[in-house]
């Protein structure tokens, strides 16, 4: 099936209206190249009154002609809200946002011309016999999965899908001077996809970059996780900077345009961070976004000492601009703290010889246990980003063996369903030396047996241990205990290959 059951029953209700109904936008292009839609938009020549006629239990709260309809189980509970919008012209845009006048329309095709490029331009709809609608002579029939359906595609949305081409529809510079968002939302496209921009939107994009100024935080900082979560987060990164737009977003990535770093690296530090960004392992746009913030401080922290450039302390100085950055763009506090966590601790030190778990500890103190994978893969895209082959060298295997190995407890009487409390309370025993020898003989035999691990069993054999030669006991007891954390350690190594 085309179109889900949903948008279906939307269509054939404003269709047996005598009204007409397409999915548009996004969802079209996604059904075109093989996608599943993740949102399903409707436009119609309904006006919004009429469409709260035909669904009562909608909600019209805008000047847009958006009227949310929503979808109900057997339950009468609310499972998608679908947005039906009236057809559409806009003109007059003062603040590059919003438009000054909105117009309804009767026909799609001045809805269509409106949109911003030609792959999001096209129109969509089952071939039905309700008789609402009349083929005209801009529709033509496709298949898609072997299903007929009625297509409507009046600039080359199609032709522009074959080529892998993001165009915007009528001129480019009239699109972006609409809503200078539409800028950022081609390479973020060009991203998703893995297509190219055309040339004569691209240099439009290039001489109106400025207009980026007066668009709302929250929808640059939406447009560039997208960016960063998308298949080429780098040539994103690359677009935004080469087509101006990077200087009214992150100007601070620039200050390392051209930068030499030192002999260790055959990098500039802007080019580094775009490789950085690149190889890191991580899918997660936060930890994508690290790997580029990562040496956002070494151009101020640059000096020269004995005729090579130095960056001391940049991680600190970058953890602060991390932040300016992320909260400028209106980041929420979870995401900027993850982030500027991640560049103030992506230099920690770590030698195999010189590192103890006692440091491995504080770091995961530092750190935090649930950034520990995340620090990993910023060095790995660090390691990768400077050109060094070996992306997991023997050092960070060994890290993250010491990672795990302090986070799992050897084997230890913490484990056993009882303590000294309940000796104690349970057996109304003074404290005394015997509990360590009596905690380490109960430990040895639930090793052998897990299933003694219950508090009753235990405080009932520690009765009869009571009357042994613990200290006897003892000895054989660390010898199995010590034998098993050795047998727990070899085989968190071979996980690791250290």
């Amino acid at each position: 099936m085309i179109f889900p059951g949903f948008i279906l029953d939307i269509i054939k209700t404003l269709e047996l209206a005598g009204l007409e109904a397409w999915v548009v936008g996004g969802s079209v292009r996604d059904l075109l190249i093989g996608q599943t839609p993740k949102d399903w938009d409707i436009t119609t020549n309904a006006r919004p009154e009429k469409m709260l006629e035909l669904f009562p239990d909608a909600v019209y709260e805008n000047i847009f002609g958006t009227v949310l309809v929503k979808v109900k189980n057997e339950q009468e509970e609310t499972t998608e809200v679908v947005e039906v919008t009236t057809y559409r012209s806009e003109s007059g845009y003062k603040d590059n946002r919003h438009p000054d006048e909105v117009i309804f329309e009767d026909k799609l095709s001045a809805d269509l011309s409106r949109r911003d490029f030609t792959i999001n331009a096209m129109a969509l709809a089952p071939v039905s016999d309700t008789g609402g609608h009349k083929p005209g002579e801009d529709e033509t029939i496709i298949e898609i999965n072997d299903e007929p359906a009625r297509l409507v595609d009046l600039f080359g949305g199609q032709k522009d899908l074959k080529k892998r081409m993001i165009r915007a529809v009528g001129e480019p510079e009239i699109r972006f001077k609409e809503d200078a968002l539409r800028m950022m939302r081609a390479i973020r496209f060009a991203c998703q996809l893995g297509f190219a921009i055309e040339p004569k939107t691209e240099r439009a994009i290039n001489k109106l970059s400025g207009a980026i100024k007066f668009i709302a935080k929250e929808r640059l900082r939406d447009e560039l996780i997208k960016m960063l979560a998308s298949r080429r987060p780098k040539y994103a990164i690359e677009r935004l900077q080469e087509d101006g737009l990077l200087n009214y977003i992150m100007p601070e990535l620039l200050n390392g345009l051209g930068m030499q770093q030192n002999h260790h690296h055959i990098f500039t530090v802007l080019d580094h961070c775009l490789n950085a960004l690149e190889h890191c392992p991580s899918e997660e746009w936060q930890v994508r976004l690290a790997a580029l913030f990562h040496d956002i401080g070494k151009p101020a922290t640059r000096k020269i000492i004995n005729e090579a450039a130095t960056f001391y302390n940049h991680e600190y100085v970058g953890a602060k601009m991390t932040r300016k950055i992320m909260e400028r763009l209106r980041f929420s506090n979870d995401d900027t703290e993850r982030v500027v966590n991640l560049v103030r601790n992506h230099m920690f030190y770590y030698n195999v010889d010189e590192v103890t778990a006692a440091s491995v500890r504080r770091l995961i103190a530092k750190v935090g246990r649930e950034n520990l994978r995340d620090l990993i893969s910023l060095r790995v895209a660090d390691r990768l980003g400077s050109g060094t082959p070996k992306a997991m060298p023997y050092k960070l295997r060994h890290l993250e063996y010491m990672f795990e190995k302090v986070q799992n407890d050897p084997v230890s009487v913490k484990a056993l369903a009882i303590n000294g409390d309940d000796l104690i309370k349970e057996l109304k025993l003074e404290p005394s030396p015997k509990f360590g020898c009596l905690l380490d003989c109960l430990l040895a035999e639930v090793l052998e047996d897990p299933e003694r691990n219950t508090r009753e069993h235990l405080l009932a054999r520690a009765v009869e241990l009571l009357k042994e030669d613990l200290e006897t006991l003892r000895s054989k007891a660390r010898e199995l205990i010590d034998e098993k954390r050795e047998e727990d350690d070899k085989k968190i190594k071979r996980n690791y290959k250290v």
